[in-house]
Parts: structure tokens; sequence; C-alpha cells
């Protein structure tokens, strides 16, 4: 019987690892770790909309609306879908689970982790962001609290794992993170 070594670049994983959670909770940046860490690819949803619109985020919203925007998420999970995309990291726009659909195309494309963090927490990473169309308003702590609560039972719906990143260190989160879907693609 041949021995199977495996270090932390070599884990192998059938399915892709994909992230959601509100802006601020540490997508992109816990996403660029397990990419790393896997050496999978990174899929940035937003990036590639924004790529693929040749507009911003905020452009699209002001130009096309909030509703268009989200119709381009779920093209982009289709087109995903389609491709059987595999061994990826998928970190996605805050909202691409709103639609019922985009939460039934995220269960086929792999393991889901919420990414969490609490108001006070998302605050402090998005106030000074100029890019988040929703977060323009009078009271952005409100706006804040009011889609999370508006959220939680979608993103509570989607995640196979559920990681608070308030008070843990990237490294433990994404540590944790590949050692969740290492044990629930074993069981498939």
């Amino acid at each position: 019987m041949q021995e199977i070594s495996t270090t932390s670049n070599e884990i192998d994983l059938p399915k892709n690892i994909i992230l959601v959670g509100f802006m601020g909770c540490g997508k992109s940046t816990i996403g660029r770790q397990v990419s790393l860490e896997l050496n999978y690819p990174l899929i940035d949803t937003d990036n590639l909309i924004v790529e693929n619109m040749g507009m911003s985020v905020p452009e699209i919203f002001e130009q096309h609306g909030e509703d268009f925007f989200r119709g381009l998420e779920t093209e982009l999970l289709i087109q995903l879908a389609e491709a059987d995309t595999e061994k990826s990291v998928i970190s996605t726009g805050g909202g691409l689970p709103l639609r019922k659909e985009n939460r039934e195309l995220l269960e086929k494309l792999g393991y889901v982790v919420w990414l969490q963090a609490g108001v006070d927490c998302i605050m402090g990473r998005t106030q000074s962001a100029t890019h988040r169309p929703l977060l323009q308003t009078p009271d952005p702590k409100l706006t804040i609290r009011n889609l999370l609560a508006d959220r939680e039972s979608i993103y509570s719906e989607s995640a196979d794992l559920v990681i608070n990143t308030d008070d843990l260190a990237i490294a433990d989160t994404t540590h944790g993170i590949i050692e969740s879907a290492r044990y629930y693609f074993s069981k498939y």
C-alpha cells in the first residue's frame, strides 16, 4: 500500500469552498488566505462582475440598480456551475445569497462557510469605504444593523459552517475552514 504524504499545501478537496457573509466580515481577506494555503484559484464574484461590466459596483448600482446587479451574480453562479468549477475558493458579495436560486447554486458548488461579524466590527472595517453603495446612508451603523437582521436567516440557510470573525486571527479562521471542509468532504 502506497503512503500518501499531505502537507497543508497539498490538501486535495473535491469541491469548492465558498465564503458568504455580510460586507466587512472578511470574505476577501480570508478567501485569499484559504486560496494560498490550498493552492486553489480565488474567484471573487464582485471582482469578476466589475471586470466583466467594466464598471465598479457603485456604478452598476447607480446606473442599473441593485436588482440588475443581483441578476449578474446569478448569471455568474450559473456559469460556474455549468463549467463544473472545482477546487476553487469562491468569495461572494454580501448580497449574493439573497436570491433562493443563488443559495441552491451555492449548495451545488461546494462547502459554504458563513463568515459572521458584529455590527461594531463591521462598522470599524467599512467606515472609510466609499465603494459600498448600501452604506451610503445618513446612518450606516443602523443600515448595517437592519441589513444583518434581514439577512441572518438567509446566510444561515446557506451555510454548512458558521465562523464569527470578530476576534479570530486570519490564520485561525483559515485553518478552521480548511479542516472543517476536509471533514465535510470526507463524508461524501
